[in-house]
Formats: C-alpha cells, structure tokens, sequence
C-alpha cells in the first residue's frame, strides 16, 4: 500500500511511524560508531568547538521537563544555534523510549551507577562521511527540510515501542 492510498490522517501516521523507525536506526549507529553526544551542556560545548560535524540535534522532554523554564531556555538557545549553523533539529515526546535506545545499548553501568546521562540533548555527528549516504539519515534530513517547509521548525516525533 502506497502513501496515496492512505486516508490523511493515516498517511501522517505511516510518515510518523516510518521517521521514528529511521531515527531508531540513526541512534543505533551512531551509537555503535561513537558519533553521540549526550547532555545539554556537551551537547552546547560540541556545537561551539565543532558545529560543521553536527548533522542532527534531538532535544527530548516531556510534559514535566515543560515547565522547566532552565531546560526550556536552553533548549531555545540550542534551536537558535542550530538554526543559524543549518543543523536540522528534531523533538522527541518520549524521552524515556530515548534513553531505553542509548542506555541499553551503551554501558549503562548497573545498580550502583552515579547518576544517569542527562538525555534531554543528543547531538549525532557524522565527521567522516555524507550524511546523504545513509539512507535513514537521508530520511530523517528530507523529514527535517520538509517540515521547515510547512513552518515547522522543529518537528516533534514520538520512538516506537518495542
């Protein structure tokens, strides 16, 4: 079944479902290749040092993470530098689906770990090669581009579950 026979509110649906699958394998390669940075302050730290390596930033919170007038003043700092340096942003409504994908696939060091990775900013860097050559990346750019072209400028998507 093509995108064209969908009903509207389906077609948006499939989109969603198929950005969240791309995003999914995003993560899980750029976590085995050692291309994340996680945590607000890493995250603003990498795009001062090194904003051309950056291909994506995904901000995550949720309804509580809302009302945090802190994160939400850098979550705006963060859109407005990734805006001005053409790095395509996208928000994520679960962030607990977010740290499921990258503590379970990184060390997430057991029981007595400290304290865990602040997963509101995730960075994915592609220094070495053209993010055009992964398709998923590829996807998840046109996904970007297009939503800037209907004036949303930063798209918020939900991760699948398991």
């Amino acid at each position: 079944m093509t995108l064209e026979e969908f009903p509207a509110g389906e077609q948006k649906t499939e989109r969603m479902d198929t950005v969240g699958d791309a995003l999914q394998e995003v993560l899980s390669k750029a976590l085995s290749q050692r291309s994340l940075t996680v945590g607000v302050y890493e995250a603003a730290k990498l795009l001062n040092v090194d904003p051309d390596n950056v291909v994506l930033c995904l901000l995550a919170a949720d309804e509580d993470d809302d009302r945090d007038v802190a994160l939400q003043i850098h979550f705006t700092l963060i859109q407005a530098f990734c805006c001005e340096n053409d790095i395509d942003i996208l928000r994520v409504s679960n962030p607990g689906r977010l740290a499921e994908l990258l503590l379970l696939g990184a060390d997430a060091g057991g029981e007595g770990a400290a304290q865990p990775p602040d997963l509101h900013c995730v960075l994915v860097t592609n220094p070495h090669a053209s993010p055009w050559k992964d398709p998923a990346l590829s996807q998840l750019i046109c996904f970007c581009r297009e939503s800037r072209y209907m004036d949303q400028w930063v798209p918020v998507i939900n991760l699948p579950e398991r």
